[in-house]
């Protein structure tokens, strides 16, 4: 199954959660407690079995990261071979991509537009050329706007953007020089916490 390319508003309703899938928040809050369908307005989901559950929250943290479910399997089996906690090691993989660094860095509003500025070329990565949206970032790297893209329509007033960012603990941002550094791994208060991880390794550690 390809990626979902639908309305992002129906995600967000379908789980109950602003996913941050779109930039308008406000839009996205005004039926957010109403599921999809003809029978929204009446319909909410009730109590789930454990298998529900686990299979719910799979389903939230591939839609934040816009992931297929064979990557998304691969990061788990990955975590799950590494020392330390399974779920700790997942969330710092899915962290640590780098269409998620330029998202975090304040560059793009959504993960989605991230991707497709990398998948553009518009970032280098300690300077050289980096168009792989799954790249995943090492400590020390540092990924920059290209000095030739910097004049685009869409970065008016990116200095600013950035100086306006709160930073998760593992990233600095020089809003002058347009890039980020990575500073170390993400730790428990820089992740999403819009779905429960131990569901996750739950459901793929039963399959």
């Amino acid at each position: 199954m390809g990626r979902y390319i639908g309305p992002k508003n129906k995600i967000a309703r379908r789980f109950g959660i602003n996913l941050g899938l779109k930039t308008n928040s406000a839009k996205v809050a005004r039926r957010i407690k109403q599921m999809p369908g003809v029978h929204g307005p009446n319909k909410r989901g009730g109590s789930r079995s454990s298998y529900g559950r686990q299979l719910m929250e799979k389903q939230k943290a591939k839609f934040i990261y816009g992931l297929r479910e064979k990557q998304f399997r691969g990061y788990v089996d990955v975590a799950s071979n590494m020392e330390g906690d399974s779920g700790v090691n997942l969330q710092q993989i899915l962290e640590k991509r780098l269409d998620n660094v330029v998202y975090r860095l304040g560059f793009a509003d959504t993960r989605a537009q991230a991707r497709q500025f990398v998948s553009h070329s518009l970032f280098s990565l300690n300077g050289k050329k980096m168009n792989i949206p799954s790249h995943l970032t090492k400590v020390g790297d540092v990924v920059a706007l290209k000095l030739n893209k910097q004049k685009k329509v869409i970065f008016e007033n990116i200095e600013e953007k950035l100086q306006a960012k709160e930073m998760p603990s593992w990233l600095r941002v020089d809003p002058a020089k347009k890039s980020g550094t990575i500073l170390g791994l993400p730790s428990d208060r820089d992740f999403d916490q819009a779905f429960d991880v131990k569901l996750i390794i739950e459901y793929y550690s039963a399959r």
